[in-house]
């Protein structure tokens, strides 16, 4: 008898058996329906203040240039009349710390206030999708229209919209562009002497437009985007977010408008889908908070505006705070609890960083000076009975103003500087390499180094002066 196993049979499984396992959902394409309201006001309104915003600085002029410009050949920012340099890169990262705090500061408070009406994203998602229902109509419309065949009109009404999208990008990627590149003469280089870097950005920040605001959309907000996972790390109980009060709507189900909720046993909710269907991420809020909420608000004013039709009062789905919900707070203490000590903390923060910056501007040094000794010839006697020394001023004028400059020194009695004509003149947001020469009396120091201080200071404007520190050298 053997003791090999026996062969099993394999028999083929039927095909109506077979199951096909998907390791992504598939996108389904989502048709946002226009809304109106006061939330959707605010959002235009936002819209419109950061448009004329990006799309408007960079046409002011200040000083005979351009107002914002962030010159990155040059290593100079130009901001109205402040000019930063490399060595002001303290300012940029003041700047991120106040970003980073501005956006605590407002997650903690009333979620992503941020997302649902200043990002880039969502704005130019709305403006393409106004530009979209414009040309193809509202969310039913577009529907059957992607629906049926390629026809002639449904042909003319894509490659208008299309056509649309195309210029609105490219502009968007011109004026970022126009933001290192002064604007005016970029547009006198278009299209025959445009720079290759320049045709590249414009290109690449036009074709990012496009694609993110015209197809990706949602998914930018729901996969793309950090801020989407650690949001939550960021709220709490007493943080305003966008809720449907389930107590009120639930059971939800289709009524009559005469018919009285309690009557029927239902809630408040009419079962219409209308806070579905105005959402830009396509997510139901009754089933909750989700990280896909954007914060637009859209679903407020939709379900607002269903409540009014059905004569119910407003606020089914509305801003509140976990604890307001589940304890029934007012209104007063909900806004007590909402300004609370972490808030409160972020606050302090914020505006003491954004003070000391404003200071820090205020008070910023017109005049910036490096003395650098000459090591190739430490100190030598020029005459019998004078020492000599040799340094380089590196001086930058940090304003725009043209400026003469006077250097003394001090530190040795008789000390005097010679080798270059004073006053001397350097112009506006600029620096200048001064090299000079030091003389004192042989007997004023001993051998070694001494301590001396250079003066340096604009003859036209007795404030503006620098003090700088450095050695001399008597021979020993």
């Amino acid at each position: 008898m053997s003791d090999s196993p026996k062969s099993v049979p394999i028999r083929p499984v039927p095909a109506e058996a077979e199951a096909d396992v998907g390791l992504y959902e598939i996108r389904k394409k989502i048709y946002p329906r226009a809304v109106t309201g006061r939330f959707a006001r605010w959002s235009w309104g936002m819209v419109y203040a950061t448009q004329i915003v990006f799309y408007g600085l960079p046409w002011l002029a200040w000083n005979d240039r351009q107002a914002v410009l962030f010159d990155i050949a040059a290593r100079k920012f130009y901001i109205f009349g402040i000019v930063l340099w490399p060595q002001d890169v303290i300012y940029l990262a003041l700047l991120l710390i106040i970003a980073a705090l501005s956006l605590f500061l407002f997650t903690a408070m009333a979620g992503r206030l941020w997302c649902g009406y200043a990002c880039p994203q969502t704005v130019y998602t709305q403006i393409f999708l106004w530009v979209e229902r414009k040309i193809e109509g509202d969310r039913n419309v577009r529907i059957v229209l992607d629906r049926q065949p390629m026809s002639s009109a449904k042909f003319g009404k894509k490659a208008a919209k299309h056509g649309i999208w195309m210029a609105i990008s490219l502009w968007t990627g011109l004026t970022f562009v126009g933001y290192f590149t002064p604007l005016r003469p970029l547009l006198a280089a278009i299209p025959g002497n445009l720079g290759g870097w320049e045709t590249f950005w414009i290109l690449f920040y036009g074709v990012a437009t496009y694609g993110n605001a015209g197809y990706l959309r949602e998914q930018v907000c729901k996969y793309m985007c950090p801020y989407a996972r650690f949001q939550s790390v960021m709220f709490d109980q007493d943080t305003l977010v966008i809720t449907y009060d389930t107590a009120r709507g639930e059971p939800r189900g289709a009524r009559s408008r005469k018919a009285h909720p309690r009557a029927t046993g239902l809630g408040d909710c009419v079962e219409c889908s209308i806070c579905v269907q105005v959402c830009p991420t396509g997510i139901d809020i009754r089933d909750g908070l989700q990280y896909d909420c954007i914060g637009c608000a859209a679903c407020i004013d939709g379900c607002n505006q269903v409540m009014d039709r059905m004569g119910y009062a407003r606020g089914l789905i509305r801003y509140t705070t976990e604890n307001a919900l589940a304890k029934g707070y007012d209104n007063a203490t909900m806004w007590k609890r909402v300004f609370r000590v972490r808030t409160l903390v972020y606050t302090g923060l914020l505006a003491t960083i954004v003070a000391a910056v404003g200071v820090s501007l205020h008070l910023r040094e017109a005049l910036k000076v490096d003395v650098i000794r000459d090591r190739a010839a430490l100190a030598r006697e020029t005459v019998p009975g004078v020492i000599e020394n040799v340094y380089r001023l590196q001086i930058m004028n940090t304003g725009e103003a043209p400026r003469r400059i006077s250097i003394a020194v001090d530190g040795v009695p008789g000390m005097k500087v010679a080798g270059v004509e004073l006053p001397i003149a350097i112009a506006g947001a600029s620096t200048l390499l001064v090299p000079l020469r030091v003389q004192a009396p042989a007997e004023a120091g001993k051998p070694g180094a001494t301590r001396i201080e250079f003066v340096i200071a604009a003859v036209d404007d007795a404030k503006i002066m620098r003090r700088e520190k450095s050695t001399f050298l008597f021979p020993r």
